[in-house]
Order: structure tokens, then sequence, then C-alpha cells
């Protein structure tokens, strides 16, 4: 039944003609890339992921029986954690499995434009013609719907061979609550075979289907979403505070963090300790294979946001000292 009802919401936010088969509910994001991955890995086969990314990618693809190939994202300042179409290229193998992108990213923030998305596509079709063997592009997107003066850009639609997972505890505001769903487009690769299979994985898996009572929920929800202006304040507010006490920051597109650079002065697991003396709480780049920079969460209170300034200061006064 929700299936069913998130059909419309699927066609339009990707650009295709598909029916509620082509949806399968699950247990949030988290599980709905398990299954994606338990469906579509053979033993050893490899799922490339670029950097930085959700450290948990990492357990999800070695649970499978899969290997991660860390790729770097783009470094130019203008272009700064970008797609690096390139280097995905050069990594591409007969062992590869799937691509793995997350937009808005967890912890950049960054949204991949239309542009780069097909720049991906033709390298990945090109790829499948000489291999025999089309890499899955899996596209986790539980941020789709938290967004700053910009759109995600369609996935299904732009390659053929592509996978949804996506969660309603961000774009609904229900942390904690897990439930979400995997989608995909009519051309992919046996669709019958990858239906049962993914049907299967769910069951295999333990989750047996998401949450029925909350399936009724979100089949009423399928248009709503949080208030994204709150998070935007929270974000300009937080800007704020990070410019007053001189952290350099990736100005982010969407999701609700900010990734900064730590100070020239010491480790990003160094910096964070120190931030922890001045009861400031933030994630070490390091965690997400990006060492040298600082995740910080900004879905608080605009008034604690806005109360942090003072030991922001003071902790980039006394770092290094």
């Amino acid at each position: 039944m929700c299936a069913k009802k998130l059909q419309k919401k699927v066609c339009r936010d990707h650009g295709v003609k598909i029916d509620g088969n082509n949806i399968i509910m699950a247990c949030g994001a988290a599980g709905a890339l398990n299954v994606i991955l338990k469906s579509i890995l053979n033993p050893n086969d490899q799922v490339i992921v670029v950097k930085p990314y959700f450290m948990e990618y990492r357990s999800y693809i070695a649970n499978c029986g899969g290997t991660l190939v860390e790729v770097c994202t783009a470094s130019d300042s203008g272009n700064c954690f970008n797609l690096d179409i390139a280097a995905i290229q050069k990594s591409l193998t007969a062992k590869t499995a799937a691509v793995l992108i997350n937009s808005p990213n967890n912890p950049t923030g960054r949204v991949y434009d239309a542009e780069t998305l097909a720049k991906l596509s033709d390298v990945l079709l090109q790829h499948g013609k000489s291999c025999a063997r089309y890499p899955y592009l899996i596209a986790d997107e539980p941020y789709r719907e938290i967004v700053y003066g910009t759109k995600v850009p369609p996935v299904l639609s732009a390659y053929p061979h592509a996978i949804v997972a996506t969660s309603y505890s961000k774009s609904l505001s229900l942390p904690g609550e897990r439930i979400g769903y995997i989608a995909f487009g009519n051309e992919i690769d046996d669709k019958e075979n990858l239906t049962a299979v993914l049907i299967w994985a769910t069951q295999v898996l333990g989750f047996v289907n998401a949450p029925a009572l909350m399936q009724r929920a979100v089949a009423e929800l399928t248009e709503a979403r949080c208030n994204v202006e709150v998070y935007a304040s929270r974000r300009s507010e937080f800007k704020k505070v990070l410019d007053a006490a001189g952290l350099k920051y990736i100005d982010p597109q969407g999701a609700f963090y900010i990734f900064a650079q730590v100070p020239k002065t010491g480790s990003d697991t160094a910096f964070s300790d120190h931030l922890k003396k001045y009861l400031i709480l933030g994630v070490p780049g390091s965690s997400f294979a990006a060492p040298g920079w600082i995740r910080f969460a900004y879905c608080v209170n605009e008034n604690i946001i806005r109360a942090s300034a003072d030991a922001f200061k003071k902790a980039m006064e006394t770092w290094g000292k």
C-alpha cells in the first residue's frame, strides 16, 4: 500500500515512470543499503565509494562480503568535494559491482549536480559495455529534501542501473524512526529477479519488512517534508559563529552539517579533543576518510548555536598553545 502511494513522488523526483513494484519499503536508509548490498554483491566484489563518506559504509560492505574501494573527490577550491569522474573511471574493474554516492553528502553537505551525474553515467555505461557487467549506481539520499537554494538532481533517470535508498527520519525530522524505501527504474538489469532478491534479502537480514505502523503513517505523508527554513536559519547562524572564530569551512548545499578545516597545528582528533574542553562536539574528519577536517552538526536550537560563539573563539585562541 505505501509503495503504491510513493509511486507518484518517486516518478516526480527522479523523472521516471514506474509502478509500486519498483519500490520496496525498508527500515530506513541504513536498512535499505544493507538490503541492496546483500542482494547485489558476490564475495570480493568491489564497491567504489567517494571520500569523504559516511563511516558505516565500511561495515555495510564488509558484512556482505564486498571490498570497499576509496576514491578521492575533487580538491580544487571552486569544485571542492565534487565527484572526480576521472578518478572513479580509473578505479573501475571487472569486479566493480557498484558505485555508492551520497548527495547531499554527509559530512560535507555537497550536492552532486546533474552535469556531473551525466558524466558519471557515461563512464559507467562505457565500462559496462567493455566488460559485460554494468555497475549499479547506489544513491544514498536521506537528505534529499533538506537543501538550500538548489535541488538534488534525479538519479534514476540519469543512469538506467541506479538504485535509490532513502529515509524519512531526515525528511520528516523523525530521528531514530527507521522507515524508508528502495527504488529503481524499469530499465535496470533483470528487474524481476532483482526485486525478488531485494525482498529475500530483507527477510534474511532479519527486517522481515519495514514497520507496518510507520508504513501506514508515511503513506499519508508522501508530499510532506520538514521545515527546511529552520535548518537554513540555523546554518546561517552557525556560519556567523565559525566566521567570527576564524574557522574555514565548506558552505553546505544540503543536509545539516558543516565540514570545517582544522587549523594547521595538529590533527583532527587532537582538535576534536581540544574542543571538548569548551563543551563543543565535532566528529574528526578521519572518521569519514578525510583527515584534517572536522564535522559539526547544526540541528540544534538557534539560541544554543549563538551561545557557542564565545566557546569557539576561546578554543581557537588557545589551540596549539
